[in-house]
């Protein structure tokens, strides 16, 4: 079996209406503008008002085909990268194929956090890669302000709501698309960032209701070594197996979780600010939304050039670790 390249020729995005600041913040908890920029970097984050991460996901879906010039019967395969799905079942990616009016494409959710994206990616470009299917869509799209306790300060002021889509076709030759990646998973620190209540081991009740064990925990200090650390080696070592070196990455895309992270990983990749896409400031951490939004803002920004080589990165709840190389083929237009 001869195997193509997968490249994305389209992008698509959505964000809620409401923006909640850290000025909004500082009055539903101890906290302050200048706390939350010096420790996150985040000034804003939009946040659902009654709309779901199927509502979300298939706005960002729709954006994409209205951008590519396609219907949605031109779909083959919808996955969603999630971790706030509407409902443990249905998978989400069953209500954004009707919702979208998708009828062809069959579909499945992906839960692996802050690297569901990047999971999701690999996942859709293997099935184009293997001439199973033609388009393939992936979005990752997360409802974080659903299962956040806005009184926990150290949680809080980190999450947003937002959802990114991309769409996978064959690329036109081998040298462009998805070159190669990186993954892998380290399930001894799952409970360092994690959703407790809900599932068979803590079935909902009013004891874990009353308990909070509905909302992120997260072990901030373990998290920031790990994900430092992890961003690094996921990346480094996917250069290396290709002999490349970060001088060879025209931009660097990696999950928005905080600015502090973003830089000392950027710093131990020797990559300068002007190759990292850095927009956690206007979304905060949209979780599985992080990198394909941050996709759309790098194109609009003019950084994303046929023929470069960018880098995906990101590092998540599991705990989870993925990178992905790629040389950009450019989208495609209606």
């Amino acid at each position: 079996m001869t195997l193509r390249r997968a490249t994305i020729t389209a992008m698509g995005r959505y964000l809620p209406e409401k923006i909640l600041t850290n000025a909004d913040l500082e009055k539903m908890v101890d906290t302050s503008d200048e706390w939350i920029i010096e420790r996150t970097g985040i000034r804003e984050r939009h946040i659902s008002e009654g709309m779901t991460t199927s509502d979300l996901a298939t706005r960002a879906a729709q954006d994409l085909l209205s951008q590519r010039g396609l219907t949605p019967d031109d779909i083959d395969l919808i996955i969603v990268a999630t971790v706030t799905p509407d409902m443990f079942f249905p998978a989400t990616a069953c209500l954004v194929q009707d919702k979208l009016g998708a009828s062809r494409a069959w579909g499945f959710d992906l839960s692996a956090a802050c690297c569901g994206f990047v999971y999701a990616l690999t996942t859709g470009a293997h099935f184009v890669a293997g001439g199973s299917h033609d388009r393939v869509l992936v979005i990752g799209a997360d409802v974080m302000s659903s299962i956040i306790n806005y009184e926990d300060r150290t949680t809080c002021v980190l999450f947003g709501d937002g959802a990114g889509a991309v769409l996978l076709e064959p690329a036109e030759d081998d040298s462009g698309g998805l070159i190669d990646f990186n993954h892998h998973i380290d399930g001894s620190g799952g409970f360092f960032l994690y959703m407790p209540g809900g599932g068979s081991m803590k079935p909902a009740s009013e004891k874990t209701v009353a308990e909070k064990l509905h909302y992120v925990h997260q072990a901030g200090p373990q998290i920031f070594k790990f994900a430092v650390r992890q961003t690094y080696e996921a990346a480094s070592s996917l250069l290396k197996k290709h002999g490349l070196t970060t001088s060879d990455i025209s931009l660097l895309v990696s999950h928005q979780a905080n600015a502090r992270i973003l830089d000392a990983a950027a710093e131990r990749l020797n990559l300068p600010p002007e190759k990292v896409i850095k927009n956690i400031d206007k979304y905060g951490n949209t979780t599985a939304a992080t990198i394909p939004l941050a996709l759309t803002d790098a194109q609009e920004q003019g950084l994303l050039k046929p023929g470069e080589l960018i880098l995906m990165a990101s590092v998540g709840a599991g705990l989870t670790v993925g990178s992905c190389l790629f040389r950009w083929t450019g989208l495609k237009s209606a």
